[in-house]
């Protein structure tokens, strides 16, 4: 069986290997094609793409943006993205100082409470990196404030905890119309996470399919066989494409393999022969 990838993060973001790591990895790993989808940003893919050009390995140039759905944040992934576009650069650049607006404030807030947490640390020597909420969780525990990311979540940067803080809330609207502007298809991803019952799941996907939404993300690292069959099931039930990804960080999330999730996720070639389609 031919295996593919098609969520996967680099140190453009929150992952944390390179492009360049990241494409040994899969081929390591077996796979014939993955998706590149870093957080708010296509930074990561000329690397990758001019790597893998003599390669086995097909890679997808991706992205995964950020929205807000009834003040719930949800992510949709945007397949063969013009990454080259000036246009999508300016539109991603908002979207990053947004961003930094809101971790220096988190910073500000630690820092009061003497917790050892700089924009040096969190940009771990990637000056171009898309901080987020990981790159938190990551520094507390180096700094021994907390003993796994888990815990940093739970009672430091998690929802409701002290020192989060909402990100800008970018509207369905406004991701939307970037990704069918700049890639080929939109996909919500990981439509669990959301603590969305599977009926509100499909209010999602008609409201978002209204916007130009093409597919859904039935298979992750997060599932198991009932719930990805489950969503399955509900895409093809409203005309959808459906897609699957480990979802896979590397260190930051050391129980999530590429290719593989947490062990029995397997995701056909074929998924993305339908998406070609598109």
């Amino acid at each position: 069986m031919d295996l593919i990838d098609l969520h996967v993060h680099s140190n453009a973001s929150d992952g944390s290997f390179t492009p360049t790591q990241v494409a040994d990895l899969a081929m390591d790993a077996g796979l014939c094609a993955i998706a590149l989808t870093d957080h708010d940003t296509v930074d990561g893919i000329a690397e990758i793409m001019e790597y893998t050009k003599d390669k086995s390995l097909e890679v997808v140039p991706g992205i995964e943006l950020s929205c807000y759905y009834n003040n719930r944040e949800i992510h949709i992934l945007g397949f063969y993205v013009d990454y080259e576009s000036p246009e999508l650069m300016d539109e991603l650049k908002v979207l990053k100082e947004a961003r930094i607006g809101r971790n220096l404030k988190m910073i500000e807030l630690m820092q009061k409470d003497g917790l050892p947490v700089t924009m040096e640390k969190l940009l771990h020597g990637n000056p171009d990196s898309v901080i987020t909420r990981a790159h938190f969780a990551r520094v507390l525990v180096e700094e021994g404030i907390c003993k796994d990311k888990e815990v940093a979540f739970r009672k430091y940067i998690g929802i409701g905890c002290k020192y989060y803080l909402p990100k800008p809330q970018i509207t369905c609207e406004k991701a939307m119309n970037i990704l069918t502007k700049y890639s080929r298809a939109a996909f919500l991803a990981h439509p669990l996470l959301y603590h969305l019952g599977y009926a509100q799941i499909e209010d999602l996907l008609v409201y978002l399919k209204g916007l130009g939404l093409k597919g859904l993300e039935a298979y992750h690292s997060s599932n198991n066989a009932y719930e990805s069959d489950r969503l399955r099931q509900i895409a093809i039930k409203h005309g959808l494409n459906i897609s699957g990804g480990s979802d896979f960080h590397g260190i930051i999330k050391p129980n999530i393999r590429l290719g593989a999730g947490r062990g029995g996720m397997r995701v056909n070639i074929h998924l993305l022969d339908e998406l070609k389609k598109l």
